[in-house]
C-alpha cells in the first residue's frame, strides 16, 4: 500500500511539473488517502502484535 502511495505521489509531482493541475490534485489526494490508510493498518498491526506478546524482531 505504501508503494501505491509513493507511485501516486510521483505521478502528482510529474503532473504538477507539466502543468496538469487537475491530475496532480487528484493523484495527490489519492496518495494522501493511501498513506493514511497504510498508517492506520500499520498501527493496528503493531498493537495486535504487542497484545499477542510477540517480539517485533
Amino acid at each position: 500500500m505504501l508503494g501505491w502511495a509513493l507511485t501516486f505521489l510521483v505521478v502528482a509531482l510529474i503532473a504538477a511539473f507539466l502543468g496538469f493541475s487537475g491530475v496532480a490534485a487528484a493523484s495527490a489526494g489519492i496518495a494522501q488517502i493511501l498513506f493514511f490508510v497504510f498508517l492506520v493498518l500499520f498501527v493496528i498491526a503493531m498493537v495486535a502484535r504487542a497484545v499477542r506478546g510477540r517480539s517485533p524482531m
